[in-house]
């Protein structure tokens, strides 16, 4: 596998993703996965958006520890050998390009574990949606899967030692390339697994793709 290495997306970088999305995309992404549940306590709810600032079709690895080299793993291969990750996405993990394979890297201080934890995004190859986060603990020199997520559009990343899952919100009526909103999900590893310590509801309104409000002069 092959990859960009550079610093990964802050998580305010997700206000890129609304672009990104075509109806086609997220269609296809919906129907990939009907449902998703997160090990050590999260579940169905575990999910987050798609990132357009993926260069499509390849590995983006990134550090959350500046000035360390981490231990660098080959994520398709601990995706696709991990008996916790859905046939459907290990079906679907194939090279976009040559050996190219959409997928985003990340390690960093998650658990308190000897080494860096890693978070490995799924993604699909033409608008980068998120099919399926998986977070990956080293114990005895293997790595154990102790987060999944598989209800795209879903996107995982590190902030500051907390795992950060976003998920879009769809009212009813909203066609799947307009969202009314997101979830921004913060999760902590407590008494050896990840439970939801909050979330944030932001709400797209009219910024996006909407029918603009009437200005106060009319």
């Amino acid at each position: 596998m092959r990859g960009l290495t550079g610093a990964g997306p802050g998580p305010r970088a997700r206000n890129t993703f609304q672009a990104a999305i075509t109806a086609g995309s997220v269609l296809a992404a919906l129907g990939l996965l009907t449902s998703g549940c997160g090990t050590g306590g999260t579940g169905a709810r575990d999910e987050g958006p798609a990132h357009s600032d993926r260069v499509a079709g390849t590995a983006r690895t990134a550090s959350a520890s500046p000035g360390e080299t981490p231990r660098r793993v080959d994520a398709v291969r601990l995706v696709k050998e991990d008996p916790e990750v859905s046939a459907a996405v290990k079906r679907d993990l194939e090279p976009c390009v040559a050996e190219e394979y959409p997928v985003d890297v990340s390690y960093g201080d998650l658990t308190g574990g000897p080494g860096d934890d890693v978070v490995v995004n799924v993604l699909t190859c033409g608008d980068a949606v998120g099919v399926g986060s998986y977070v990956y603990r080293e114990e005895d020199g293997r790595y154990r899967n102790v987060f999944r997520a598989e209800d795209p559009p879903v996107y995982a990343e590190i902030d500051r030692g907390d795992l950060l899952v976003t998920k879009q919100v769809y009212e009813k009526g909203d066609p799947v390339s307009n969202p009314s909103g997101e979830d921004v999900i913060t999760y902590r590893w407590t008494s050896g697994r990840f439970t939801e310590a909050y979330r944030t509801t932001n709400d797209y309104g009219n910024a996006v793709g909407g029918t603009p409000a009437p200005s106060p002069d009319g």
